[in-house]
């Protein structure tokens, strides 16, 4: 159901409410370079479900820290200026049409008042939490404070989830979330604070590729290591196919590096390859899905068929989505993959702007990286979160956003506009020689610069 349901009761333990009113307390009083140190913690660290509930709404913790951090913003703004990184790109416009064809969709299905409530609860959580980290996330030394702590986050998580693999139970159960782990097979999926073991396993997966970042770059080879590790056991642990996939799509982004002066064919290559095998398959060729087998008792299957009933519907969802895709068959309701979930919740249009995301993500990085093609590390750097966000859209087939692993895939947007948008806006050749000589972004007036006129969607 597009709605969902959620508990109609206030549900936070003291210990957990104390951590709220501190990390609320430190995004007040800390200087602005360090206030997503408290709320990434937060975010992350606290079990999915705790929230006050009001007058019919659902406040998580991650919303109430998100409007606590606004009100700050709102109010440091009457005796300053400041504005985000590159200015409102294309990247921002584009994020701000796929949520907007999103409310509107669900608006005009249900054209309830619970309709209203429940999107305003995603309008905090996807507006509000990507232009919150747009606004704090604005350069290289915002980035790597970022990754440190999405580092110190992944390993402390990882720890946990050791835990409870072996003793089956889970430490955040202490802190309101769920004590009993997932077992399939006879082999404990380990959660950690997330909604289930596949978020978990797959957040700590995305997140490797940037971890090794942090390592290349020196600027903190320990917590890059840590991050790598914890990703790894993040995902051993969680025992799912998604992260196992996701892991080695990430793993396999590195290494495409030599051929990073050919990757229009190699997409090209991969285009026909996919439409040979669908002409010449007796299935679709998204049932190749269903022969995807890391993980003992996986769902492949299910994943295969949610596409292939995705596509037989299409005239049901195309417009403003559907109410739910329960009737689509067997277990169809579980939107176990992003692209059919934003179909499913927004239509044709709200799919085309997620799609068109992405493309302009990757369009930034690509003109960035031949920009700062005379810098290695620089160019190491786009390739890397190259990586991590063709690691995101592989877990997109096997996983839909339904708990905070949403603020990961919305941070990794920021810092990819943040890192790209210095060398875009520069766009001359002076600029390009100054980059030769130096590995550290240089500080532009962002304010003015406009980088989407020099970017190459290629």
């Amino acid at each position: 159901m597009r709605l969902g349901g959620g508990a109609d009761s206030s549900s936070m333990p003291p210990i957990v409410l104390a951590l709220l009113l501190i990390a609320i307390l430190l995004i007040w009083t800390l200087p602005r370079k360090y206030v997503v140190v408290p709320f990434l913690l937060t975010v992350f660290l606290t079990p999915f479900g705790e929230q006050l509930y009001i007058a019919g709404a659902h406040l998580f913790v991650f919303r109430i820290l998100i409007l606590c951090a606004w009100l700050r913003i709102a109010a440091s703004r009457i005796s300053s200026r400041t504005q985000v990184t590159g200015g409102f790109t294309s990247i921002d416009k584009i994020f701000l049409c796929w949520a907007s064809c999103r409310v509107v969709a669900t608006l005009l299905e249900f054209l309830s008042v619970s309709a209203v409530v429940n999107q305003c609860g995603f309008l905090i959580d996807s507006l509000g939490g990507f232009f919150l980290l747009r606004f704090l996330i604005r350069d290289e030394e915002d980035i790597t404070r970022v990754v440190k702590i999405l580092a110190l986050i992944v390993s402390l998580v990882s720890v946990t989830m050791i835990v409870e693999r072996l003793h089956a139970s889970n430490v955040f159960g202490y802190l309101g979330g769920r004590f009993a782990p997932f077992i399939r097979d006879g082999s404990i999926r380990a959660q950690g604070p997330f909604g289930g073991p596949i978020p978990a396993g797959t957040f700590g997966a995305t997140l490797f590729s940037v971890f090794a970042w942090l390592w290349y770059s020196g600027r903190s080879r320990y917590m890059g290591i840590a991050g790598m590790i914890g990703s790894a056991v993040m995902v051993v642990t969680s025992a799912s196919s998604t992260p196992t996939l996701a892991l080695p799509a990430g793993i396999l982004g590195i290494c495409m590096w030599p051929l990073r002066k050919s990757m229009r064919m190699v997409r090209w290559a991969l285009v026909l390859v996919l439409i040979s095998l669908h002409l010449v398959m007796k299935a679709p060729v998204w049932m190749l899905i269903n022969h995807i087998d890391l993980i003992g008792g996986n769902s492949g299957f299910h994943r295969a068929a949610l596409i292939d009933q995705c596509v037989r519907h299409f005239w049901d969802w195309w417009l403003i989505g559907v109410e739910s895709t329960k009737y689509w068959g067997w277990d169809m309701w579980d939107q176990a993959n992003q692209y059919v979930a934003e179909a499913e919740t927004g239509g044709l249009a709200t799919l085309i702007c997620f799609v068109l995301l992405i493309s302009r993500c990757f369009a930034y990085l690509g003109t960035a990286r031949r920009r700062a093609s005379r810098s290695r590390k620089q160019s190491w750097m786009f390739w890397l979160l190259g990586a991590t966000l063709f690691s995101h859209v592989v877990s997109f087939f096997g996983i839909s956003f339904n708990d905070q692993s949403e603020f990961g895939w919305y941070a990794l947007i920021a810092i990819i506009v943040a890192a790209t948008t210095p060398i875009l806006a520069a766009g001359v050749a002076g600029n390009e020689k100054a980059l030769a000589t130096s590995d550290v972004v240089p500080q532009f007036a962002y304010a003015s610069a406009s980088p989407d006129s020099l970017v190459q969607d290629d």
